[in-house]
C-alpha cells in the first residue's frame, strides 16, 4: 500500500499541475505540443521514459486489488505499451496531433487531466 500511496502522491501532482497549465495557458501548450510531436528527438526521449517509467510501476506495482490501486497499474501498462509504441513506430503518433493542439485539448484534455489529478492527489494524501 505505501507503494501505491508514493505512486499517487507522484501521478497526483504531475497531473494536477500539468492540467492546471492547460488550463491558464492552453494558447502556450497547443503550441509546444505541435514542435513536440514534430521533433524526433523528443520521440524518442518520449519513448524511452514512457517504457522506463511503465517498467518501473509494473515491477513495483503490479496490484489489481483495489480499483484505484488497480488504475496505477493499467497506467504503467499503458505507459510500457505506448513507449514501445512510439519506439518501434514514430510517426504512427502524427494522429494524435489534433487532439493535442486543436480545441480537444481545452474541452477534452484538460478536463481530464485534472480531474486525474485531483482522483490521484485524494487518494495519495487523503486516504
Amino acid at each position: 500500500m505505501e507503494t501505491s500511496l508514493i505512486i499517487a502522491r507522484i501521478l497526483g501532482v504531475i497531473y494536477f499541475s500539468f492540467g492546471v497549465g492547460l488550463l491558464l495557458n492552453s494558447n502556450y501548450y497547443k503550441e509546444i505540443m505541435q514542435k513536440l510531436l514534430d521533433n524526433a528527438g523528443y520521440m524518442l526521449l518520449a519513448g524511452f521514459f514512457a517504457v522506463v517509467v511503465g517498467f518501473l510501476i509494473i515491477e513495483n506495482h503490479d496490484i489489481w486489488t483495489d480499483a484505484w490501486t488497480s488504475i496505477i497499474s493499467i497506467i504503467g501498462w499503458i505507459a510500457l505499451i505506448k513507449g514501445i509504441l512510439i519506439l518501434a513506430f514514430p510517426r504512427s503518433f502524427g494522429i494524435f496531433k489534433p487532439m493535442l493542439t486543436g480545441k480537444a485539448m481545452h474541452y477534452v484534455l484538460t478536463p481530464f487531466v485534472l480531474l486525474f489529478g485531483l482522483f490521484f492527489l485524494y487518494y495519495g494524501f487523503l486516504m
